[in-house]
């Protein structure tokens, strides 16, 4: 077989390099096909339609009654009055269409692999924290550390979010409509984060690895963040990702400024103590 001697994912931030002798490289067998959903993972009709009213129900209650509702053959599952209630919608292992009316407070569909989900309102603090696969709208607001640790799928936020996003961020796209806060891309590991407005201080402070696309303005850079070169396939990459979810970048997608890392903390702890005072 013919070798590729450029790889478009290398211009986005998805390396392959060796990790103290352990590769993060995952490889799927199409012939494995009963492996790639949970044991007891629901078949579900997503034209089979559930309505849950969540005014009077606690949160156990309503997580409950989704995974009732799933193992009935429900795909599409409403929720109404969610009443900002807190951790409503998580660990669900299951491909289904979620829909809460309304909005959701701390810790809401975290642990997930595998649902659609849309929020009408707002969200808290840590929204969709380790998140596997799927998709997460949220129409409004969202708290700080959105996203936290976040590992594959598409978390959106069509407002401003709080400080932190994405923080320990391990693969996956996460993309704010408005502004985020201080912080935000911090440790940043693997992945795609999209900032169509501006940015509080300390964007990407000590990100190992990715990528940070920011339309508007960033108050500061943190440790080891640099501008990086827009590419055509960042370009074309942008034009299909915001096209998916209705956005657009407010001063065209070829203004954006692509933030990486500058690779010197990569061997921080081999470092001389004077070089150490150099990169901080």
């Amino acid at each position: 077989m013919a070798q590729l001697k450029h790889r478009d994912s290398h211009d986005l931030g998805m390396h392959t390099e060796q990790l103290a002798g352990r590769t993060q490289q995952t490889f799927f067998d199409p012939a494995a096909e009963e492996n790639f959903l949970y044991p007891g993972a629901f078949e579900v009709d997503f034209n089979k339609v559930a309505e849950i009213d969540a005014a009077e129900l606690s949160i156990t209650d309503v997580n409950l009654r989704i995974r009732e509702l799933m193992k009935q053959g429900h795909g599409t599952i409403n929720v109404k009055n969610p009443g900002a209630k807190h951790s409503l919608g998580v660990g669900i292992l299951n491909r289904l269409n979620l829909n809460f009316e309304g909005s959701l407070g701390y810790f809401g569909c975290g642990l997930i692999d595998g649902p659609n989900v849309r929020i009408s309102g707002r969200v808290g603090w840590s929204c969709a924290e380790n998140m596997m696969a799927g998709t997460v709208v949220i129409e409004k607001n969202a708290g700080s550390t959105f996203g936290a640790a976040m590992r594959g799928g598409d978390l959106v936020c069509k407002g401003d979010a709080g400080s932190r996003v994405g923080i320990d961020q391990k693969g996956g796209t996460i993309i704010v409509g408005g502004r985020v806060g201080m912080n935000s891309g911090f440790m940043m590991q693997r992945g795609r984060m999209v900032i169509l407005g501006d940015s509080g201080p300390n964007l990407g402070d000590s990100m190992y690895d990715g990528t940070i696309y920011i339309a508007g303005k960033y108050e500061s850079l943190g440790v080891d963040a640099v501008v990086g070169e827009m590419t055509d396939t960042d370009v074309k990459w942008l034009t299909h990702k915001l096209a998916m979810y209705g956005l657009e970048a407010p001063n065209g997608i070829e203004n954006i400024t692509k933030i990486i890392s500058g690779k010197q903390l990569w061997n921080y702890d081999n470092l001389e103590p004077m070089e150490k005072k150099l990169v901080l």
